[in-house]
């Protein structure tokens, strides 16, 4: 039977990739990191090929059938589809001038199967909005570096300086990319490389601000109480700081990462409760994201069970444990939290606390707890906890470690929670 719109839709990363066939050799392929593209497979001059036509959603099932169909009629001219998409591809590129956006596109669709949502949307919305407008018709090899740092010194004054730097790395990539397609020398690639020579050092301690004592964070948690925000966003807060998690982590969390918890049973303690993040949404080189031992495990404390239990009564019939306001399918914004914080407390806490900041929190305070006990084997842990691999350990060192060390992550988990938490009111709907 041929594939539906509904099967495209639904079908899951799993422990390996594989196919959804659909009809006369159209086939979805589903990578173990959730990546759906559509892929034909046919034989030219003895020889079995495939050719992608795209990304799904972004390629629909209709769009894919009418490629295949239409390499189906360049088979029957005796033409290899292959070629002529290639041909095609540089026609394109070359009749527009090989501009910088056509290149960037192209870019972004190669890549984009390795990011994740987040970065893909983050990648985009800054091309978009900060470079396009001014470059993106330019033909690429016209575009000098004094016209590239004329854009990235828009957006340094707006105070963005991080945000100048990595965008300025994605120019550099689509340069290389041109580059590599003959459309510009070396010397133009070299040039914006040297960008970042002539951009503003980031500011001292104005990267990811953190408050590092506890009756600053306590203050900081009953701010958050206080203010105007919705429950879910507080909810939000105070796991974070419980967890220790990086943002993008917690914002697309999905309630069937958790386990050791009974739903049913309110009251029911939950002394293994555990938050099973795989390595694909791990902050990790790209080649150990495939690898589910460089995963995260999470031993969750009390209180962040409390807080989960009456989250799940407002989103447990999703899959996010924090979908958008717009959409259940859609997490919630990147930006929430942090205008959260900018904004409560009469603007309090902007420029000295950002959600990220908790994990500095965790670190400063933690140690100092350890070397205060004399517990130098807590600062392992400590790192351990904020899932920081160290550089050149194997992926089974790192799973056995994990396992090894999961009750003492625990039992810090429980201590940095008391903590944290001392005074604050229970979670309630």
């Amino acid at each position: 039977m041929a594939l539906t719109v509904v099967e495209a839709r639904n079908a899951k990363a799993g422990e390996r990739d594989y196919k959804l066939a659909d009809s006369a050799g159209l086939y979805l392929f589903v990578t173990k990191k959730g990546a759906k593209s559509w892929r034909y497979k046919y034989r030219y001059a003895g020889k079995e090929k495939r050719l992608t036509f795209g990304l799904f959603p972004d390629v629909s099932l209709s769009e894919a059938r009418d490629r295949r169909d239409e390499a189906k009629a360049m088979l029957r001219a005796g033409k290899d589809p292959i070629v002529e998409a290639e041909k095609a591809k540089h026609a394109q590129i070359a009749a527009a001038g090989a501009t910088f956006k056509a290149i960037a596109e192209e870019w972004m669709a190669d890549e984009s199967p390795r990011w994740s949502e987040a970065h893909r949307t983050r990648v985009r919305f800054r091309l978009e909005n900060d470079i396009y407008p001014a470059l993106g018709r330019m033909p690429i090899a016209d575009i000098t570096g004094p016209m590239v740092l004329r854009e990235l010194r828009k957006i340094e004054k707006r105070g963005s300086i991080e945000t100048a730097k990595r965008v300025k790395g994605y120019i550099s990539a689509i340069f290389e990319r041109a580059e590599g397609e003959h459309y510009i020398g070396g010397d133009s690639v070299l040039a914006i490389s040297r960008l970042s020579k002539a951009l503003k050092p980031t500011p001292v301690g104005s990267k990811q601000p953190a408050l590092t004592t506890v009756p600053e964070l306590l203050e900081l948690q009953m701010a958050v109480e206080r203010s105007t925000s919705d429950l879910k966003t507080k909810i939000a807060s105070r796991l974070l700081a419980l967890t220790v998690v990086r943002v993008g982590v917690l914002r697309q969390a999905t309630w069937d990462e958790f386990d050791g918890i009974d739903w049913s049973k309110p009251d029911a303690p939950s002394p293994g409760a555990l938050w099973r993040i795989s390595a694909s949404r791990m902050k990790l080189e790209v080649e150990d994201k495939g690898n589910e031992a460089f995963g995260h495990e999470v031993p969750l404390p009390m209180q962040a069970v409390a807080l989960l239990r009456v989250l799940h009564v407002m989103t447990g019939k999703y899959q996010l444990l924090f979908p958008g306001g717009k959409s259940w399918r859609e997490a919630m914004s990147d930006a929430a939290l942090s205008t959260l914080y900018k904004r409560m407390a009469g603007g309090k806490y902007k420029g000295r606390m950002v959600p990220h900041g908790w994990r500095s929190a965790f670190s400063t305070i933690m140690n100092e707890r350890a070397a205060a006990q004399r517990s130098d084997g807590d600062r392992m842990i400590i790192d351990m906890m904020l899932a920081h691999v160290p550089k050149g350990m194997s992926a089974s060192e790192w799973a056995y470690n994990r396992a090894r060390y999961l009750e003492p992550r625990r039992e810090l988990g429980q201590a940095w929670a008391d903590i944290i938490t001392e005074g604050l009111p229970a979670p309630a709907l």
